[in-house]
């Protein structure tokens, strides 16, 4: 078969874009050639239920019931107290039920030496049948009892870092500033009077389509996302991050396992998330609030060998949140939206590696805000601001000057081992470090003893689109005297991902 010319021209604007971007054959044949495959614990698709340490709950009830307390988690006053009691009874049902099935199996042989007398048979299965009963009996209530502890258990958050401080927002602790002198609140450099001015943003449209909180991006501030996404991918790249576009639907069961809660605590409960209807017999499906989720997905289930690990991915993906219009004034504009386009870094480590692993974050996060040109400040999350799975937390904010104020741009999470247990995520500490690079056995739910540990989970915000839009246009427009734009200065960083620089002439966009 014969190409048609069409096609020819787009292999050949194809070849010419990929040859002229900065991610080369070499660093791309790198980052496959050193990709591990994992071992399958088994081929379901539905996962085994989440591995709670019950056993370091119980052994630190006060810690855990104070650390609770402390970041408000959703989980009654006696929560830890009630697990402790779960427990013990847990562990009592499960010495009664394998002493009554060693009893059974004893029963058993003694039946059939006796098969010849049927005086002691018909006495032994009187016995059989009671233990068959008491049986069913213990096995029914450990199952419910096993129900009640894991449904409690899974209420308790992540340990905290000694260092995280203690109470809500307020309390964050400033650990970097940039570019943070003299600011000031200007109203008149509001994005959205920008955005309306140049016709970067359509709000009405949004709203007739949708509703409130939706928009469509066009013109410059449509090249701004591209630009910005594309940016942020090969700076995540440059580090080492190998990059994912992930399905934006996502088990309901998955983002819980992840730490994220379908409903927040306000009375009446206001759903965060947007559900899928599907039949009765489906998986309940939701639209992911993060790509944070889906890529914690590619992990599950999996067994890595030590030494193939850290895997670091960065992840483009859409975020859905169905929150987003309850909030006051961050509804305006660009700020707070029910879908925005996000690129999420995701690592996997050893426990050893992931304070490391966080650092290591970090800097890649103040590498791309740094660049961009806009001042920020990073901060130490206090306890209740950590949610569920988080383990230490620091954000990342911007100075926007229209709003008036600081405004959260990023956030990055040690998520410690909280959804690796919950995904079953772990890895071999002794694996051969001359073991091949091809596909292991695969190991099945029997020969992966609990010992094997779990690993760490860390995920961290390198560009949540509509945010850093605000950020860029309330400190690069440039305004007359009289209010008028002038022109809107984007970081020169932004400029190689900018596309069809000639199709708009007469655009205010400047490179500084």
């Amino acid at each position: 078969m014969h190409s048609s010319p069409s096609l020819k021209a787009a292999a050949r604007c194809l070849n010419r874009h990929w040859s002229e971007a900065p991610c080369e054959g070499k660093r791309l044949h790198r980052y496959y050639a050193s990709s591990a495959k994992p071992e399958h614990v088994h081929t379901s698709t539905m996962l085994p239920a989440p591995r709670i340490d019950y056993r370091a709950i119980v052994q630190n009830a006060e810690t855990k019931a104070r650390n609770a307390l402390q970041r408000k988690a959703p989980l009654p006053d006696d929560g830890i107290s009630k697990i402790a009691s779960l427990y013990k009874e847990h562990t009592d049902i499960s010495t009664t039920l394998n002493s009554k099935r060693n009893e059974r199996s004893s029963v058993g042989e003694k039946i059939q030496r006796a098969a010849k007398d049927k005086e002691v048979k018909g006495v032994l299965l009187e016995e059989a049948k009671t233990l068959k009963e008491d049986i069913a009996q213990l096995e029914a209530k450990l199952s419910t009892v096993a129900d009640q502890l894991l449904h409690l258990a899974l209420m308790v958050p992540n340990d905290t870092h000694p260092d995280t401080p203690i109470g809500p927002e307020p309390a964050a602790k400033v650990i970097h500033m940039h570019k943070a002198q003299n600011l000031e609140m200007n109203p008149a450099l509001d994005h959205v009077s920008t955005a309306k001015a140049l016709d970067l943003v359509d709000f009405e449209s949004g709203s007739l389509a949708t509703g409130s909180s939706w928009y469509y991006l066009q013109n410059e501030a449509a090249l701004l996302e591209i630009a910005l996404t594309n940016y942020a991918l090969t700076v995540a790249m440059d580090h080492g991050f190998t990059p994912v576009l992930t399905p934006d639907v996502v088990r309901s069961d998955i983002a819980s396992r992840c730490g994220f809660q379908p409903r927040d605590h306000s009375d009446p409960p206001v759903s965060q998330v947007y559900h899928i209807e599907s039949g009765a017999s489906s998986p309940q499906l939701i639209l992911s609030g993060t790509a944070e989720i889906p890529l914690a997905a590619m992990f599950a289930n999996k067994i890595f060998p030590a030494h193939f690990l850290p895997k670091k991915v960065v992840g483009l993906g859409r975020a859905f949140r169905a929150e987003a219009g309850a909030r006051g004034a961050d509804t305006r504009g660009l700020y707070r939206v029910h879908q925005f386009s996000k690129v999420e870094l995701f690592a996997v480590t050893t426990p050893d590696k992931s304070p490391a692993m966080m650092e290591e974050m970090k800097r890649i996060q103040m590498d791309i805000y740094s660049a961009l040109d806009i001042p920020f400040r990073v901060l130490d999350m206090p306890s209740e601001e950590l949610g569920a799975s988080a383990y230490r937390k620091y954000d990342m904010e911007s100075w926007m000057p229209g709003r008036g104020g600081w405004g959260e741009i990023s956030s990055l999470s040690n998520c410690t081992d909280y959804q690796a247990r919950r995904l079953h995520i772990r890895y071999r500490p002794n694996a051969d470090p001359n073991f091949s690079k091809g596909s292991p056995s695969p190991t099945t739910q029997k020969d992966t003893a609990p010992a094997l540990p779990f690993a760490h989970t860390l995920n961290g915000t390198a560009a949540a689109i509509p945010r850093l839009i605000v950020a860029l246009l309330e400190n690069g427009v440039e305004l007359d005297s009289q209010g008028k734009i002038l022109a809107v200065h984007l970081p020169r960083c932004l400029e190689p991902h900018w596309l069809a620089r000639s199709v708009m002439p007469n655009t205010k966009i400047q490179w500084r």
